[in-house]
This record gives C-alpha cells, structure tokens and sequence, in this order.
C-alpha cells in the first residue's frame, strides 16, 4: 500500500511525468495498486461529503453516508468504463503509438490526480456540511469542488499526452554527442590529483540536482521555464502535438466532463435531501445541467 501511495506521490509531483521517465511511453505506475488508492480517497471525500447527512432534524442517515462513500469511487471508475472506448479510438485516428495499457495507465494517473485534489478539498466541504443546514449550498458546493478536482485532472491528463508524444520523439534519436574535453597534463604535485577528484565529485552531482535523471539530456530540457524540473501541469513549450490532435482530445475531454456529470446524475443521491426519505437511487429524471441551474435559482427564491 505504502508503494502505491508513492506512486500517487510521484505523479503529483511530476516524476512519474518527466521526459525522461515517459521515453518508454508509458507511466511508470502500477495500475492496480493507484486504483486501490483512488478507491480510498474517493471513500475519504465521500465521508466528507456525506456528512451533512448526519446532521439532519430527524436524525443521522447513517445509510446515506455509506451510500455516498460508495457511489464516489464508482462514479469516477463507471465515467472511466464508459468513456475509455472512445479515448483509445480518438489516440488511434490521430496517429498516436500509445497502445491499451499505456492509455489506461495514462487514464489512471489522471484519475489519481483528480481523486488527490477531491480529497484533499474534502475538509472544506465537511466544515460547511456541519455549518450550514442549507441543502441547496451544499449541491452547489459540491459541484465546484467536482469541477475544480475534474480541471485539474483533465489538464493533466492534456499535458502528460503532449509530453508522451516528445517523449517519443527523443527516444527515437540517439542522445545528442557532448564534446570531450581534452586531458590536461599530470601535474608534478601528488596533492593536485586530490583537488581533481573532488572537482569531479562535484561535477558528478551537480549534473544530478533537482531535475533528476533529465539533467543528464539537455535536450529533453528545452524549453522548461528555468530549466528546472517541470511540475505535473508545467506546460512545456516544444510543439509535440499538431493543432487537429489536440483539438480531438480537447474534444474528448469535454465528452468525459459531460459524461462524468450525468453519471453523477444517475448514481444521486450523494447528500440527501432532508426533506426525502433516504433511496439509493432516484427514478431517472430531468439531466445534470438542468437540476443545477434550477438548485442555483432556488438559491434567490
């Protein structure tokens, strides 16, 4: 568990999406074990959420708050089911070479990231669960922390698919050449060598500072702000990917948004409405637009 969670850990961080640890074009994630982990932190969120639940007049739903801390992870991995057959196919028309497993890992790491940020907000959304008995606050509340989480998910996604593909672009040329500097003549003092080896030393780990492997590869550095090592949402500035690819997965992400918000639609209740008597699922009705543009009225009203 602990080695899955330093997986999530990298890919916050942006290790496990550094040119040089993309030049196999993958993420070097263990699938299995980061879905365990997301499966944890959207029960953790789903707790949060279901806390208001605990509150209510007549008493805590204790059967509400289960509800919720199950539907969560199932609506994120019920979104993945539905929409991964079209991000495979989008990948393949456009000419990608990432094949099933390098997108499902890329769609796994995307989910971590979101699932990292929806946690992690879980606090805020407990705190007003216990300080506001406003139903209507609370859906709203929680569909900006969802759209938060899913914009910062889906930007990474985008940008770890454009750092795929110069991932890729490098790994089909050779290193390039650096120039060997010529040996400079044994000095007659046996204390010189010394300081040479320590010069070298200090050379040795300069080259390995907080860029990590990529520093050894100044070409997989171009065009990184400062040359440090990019962030997970750092956008480098190489042209990797052509205007029509990115306007299709641009395309499919807005199709996963959608997707994603009227799965959230058939899977509710995740609050619970005070006023109705706790269900695991309501009858199918109306969609996800139309039910939040009427809760953001009744707000006024």
């Amino acid at each position: 568990m602990l080695n899955w969670i330093k997986d999530l850990d990298r890919i916050l961080r942006g290790e496990a999406t550094r040119l040089s640890a993309l030049e196999r074009g993958t993420v070097d994630v263990a699938p299995v074990g980061l879905g365990v982990v997301i499966v944890v932190l959207g029960m953790i969120y789903g707790a949060c959420m279901g806390t208001f639940a605990l509150l209510h007049d007549d008493g805590p739903r204790y059967e509400q708050l289960l509800a919720t801390m199950l539907k969560v992870p199932a609506l994120f991995f019920l979104t993945l089911l539905v929409t991964f057959p079209s991000l495979y196919v989008f990948n393949a028309l456009v000419g990608s070479r990432l094949n099933v497993t390098s997108v499902l890992r890329l769609l796994i790491a995307s989910l971590g990231v979101n699932l990292a940020v929806l946690a992690s907000l879980g606090t805020i959304v407990a705190f007003f669960s216990v300080s506001t008995p406003n139903y209507g606050f609370m859906v709203l509340l929680n569909v900006v922390v969802f759209t938060i989480a899913g914009l910062l998910g889906l930007n990474f996604l985008l940008q770890t698919l454009h750092r795929l593909s110069i991932a890729q672009q490098y790994a089909a040329r050779p290193p390039q050449p650096t120039a060997t500097p010529a040996p400079a003549p044994q000095p007659a003092d046996d204390t010189i060598p010394e300081l040479e080896e320590v010069a070298v030393e200090a050379v040795e780990e300069a080259r390995f500072d907080v860029r990590g492997a990529d520093a050894g590869r100044p070409d997989l550095l171009k065009g990184v702000r400062g040359g440090d090592a990019p962030g997970a949402l750092d956008r480098l500035d190489q042209p990797a990917i052509s205007a029509p690819v990115k306007a299709v997965f641009r395309l499919w992400v807005i199709v996963f948004g959608l997707v994603g918000a009227q799965m959230g639609w058939v899977l509710r209740p995740f609050i619970g409405d005070p006023n109705s008597d706790f269900t695991w699922f309501r009858p199918r009705d109306s969609n996800f637009l139309h039910a939040v543009w009427h809760t953001f009225l009744g707000l006024f009203s």
